[in-house]
């Protein structure tokens, strides 16, 4: 008999639901069941193990709070599975009929969820393997420390606007590695620099203060940890089972953050496909048409996972396409990769680029919005890798 447990993971604690069946009538069970409330303690874990449940289910929400849980859970042994918000979302309100939502009634949702789907590995959300993990976690702290360095340096520029002006603009960076830039390094005390001397010796500024060199002081810490995480992550991109992916990677010019990014979204690629190892192609009848059509099915979640799949929305007379869901990192890394490396004409030094920078020459040309340009080249470059993908000898586990 398997022991199922749904939880609800919250800040410190997490509400249970131990099952060995799913009930009856889940709805009239809600009122009925005991459910179990631990605190992130020795003696919520000593709770929850005390359990002995052989399968664990959770939303993959709050990385960092289920992390406690989902790392204790695996060392003893329990099958830890994840399922999608929308998903339970969905099950908990139109197919087992629950109450409004709380954190009982999903965990009892969770629970059962297992015995409906269990069999049907599908309804799960992927699970990482620990070096894929890491490169997401790695990918998420450097995309923090970017946002929270930039309205830093903003303030710095607006003190030495009054300060030190003939500074105030410097684009200083570091081309040593485990070396701060040298004007953030001598605003805060860590560097010594002739050049900035003499400048500020003959400043018409009002004098540099303390706020400055502290600001400075954090953009350098900032700047070590992100190439602590950048040392980091080049060390796990260089794992064996990536360096087919990365020979992709390369005929896109892909830098090192965005391969990791795409890393952590799509390894291993298998997830995308049949059983077969080639995409799933499913032949459906057009709504409209009453055709037959092809439905890409594996392309269209690879896209999704890498953040441009476009949703249609209709009303009336009125369709629009846009793109949403998926990684909002992963698709502001793309346009990124687009602005930096497709469109200006230096950069297309390959067959691959020179065409889709002919495809964007063209969509400007035709009037179109240049942000909604860079967008279709993104789509057009991720459909292009997923076929390159596809037909690449990949060097999996």
């Amino acid at each position: 008999m398997t022991r199922v447990i749904g939880l609800d993971v919250s800040k410190s604690s997490v509400s249970c639901c131990l099952l060995s069946e799913k009930p009856h009538n889940p709805r009239e069970f809600y009122y009925e069941c005991r459910f179990y409330k631990f605190e992130c303690n020795p003696t919520g874990l000593t709770g929850l193990r005390n359990l002995k449940a052989d399968v664990a289910l959770l939303e993959p929400t709050g990385v960092n709070y289920s992390r406690f849980w989902v790392e204790h859970l695996t060392r003893a042994g329990v099958e830890v599975r994840f399922v999608g918000h929308k998903q339970l979302r969905n099950y908990r309100e139109n197919h087992l009929g629950l109450p409004d939502k709380d954190d009982d009634a999903d965990s009892l949702a969770l629970a059962c969820y297992q015995f409906d789907y269990g069999t049907d590995l599908s309804r799960f959300v992927q699970v990482r393997d620990r070096i894929v993990s890491r490169i997401r976690e790695l990918v998420l702290r450097s995309n923090h420390l970017s946002r929270i360095r930039s309205p830093i340096i903003n303030r710095v520029r607006q003190d030495l606007a009054w300060q030190f002006p003939e500074i105030a603009l410097v684009h200083s960076v570091s081309k040593v590695p485990g070396q701060v830039p040298l004007m953030w390094g001598w605003l805060a005390g860590e560097r010594e620099s002739k050049k900035y001397d003499r400048l500020y010796k003959e400043s018409a500024g009002l004098g540099l203060t303390d706020s400055v060199k502290f600001h400075a002081q954090r953009i350098c810490s900032i700047h070590r940890e992100k190439e602590t995480i950048t040392s980091e992550l080049l060390e796990l991109l260089n794992n064996e089972r990536f360096k087919s992916y990365r020979e992709v990677f390369q005929k896109f010019n892909f830098g090192d953050r965005l391969q990791a990014v795409i890393i952590s979204q799509i390894f291993p690629l298998e997830n995308f496909l049949g059983e077969d190892g080639k995409p799933i192609i499913k032949i459906r009848k057009g709504r409209k048409s009453g055709n037959p059509t092809k439905r890409h099915l594996s392309l269209r979640r690879f896209q999704k996972a890498l953040g441009v799949a476009p949703s249609q929305e209709s009303s009336g007379d009125i369709s629009k396409s846009k793109v949403s869901g998926g990684s909002a990192i992963c698709r502001r890394s793309l346009w990124q990769w687009v602005f930096s490396a497709v469109e200006p004409a230096r950069r297309r030094t390959n067959p691959l680029l020179k065409e889709l920078g002919m495809f964007l020459d063209q969509e400007k040309a035709a009037g179109k919005p240049v942000k909604l340009v860079r967008m279709r080249v993104a789509v057009k470059a991720v459909k292009i890798l997923f076929r390159s993908l596809t037909t690449h000898d990949r060097v999996v586990d």
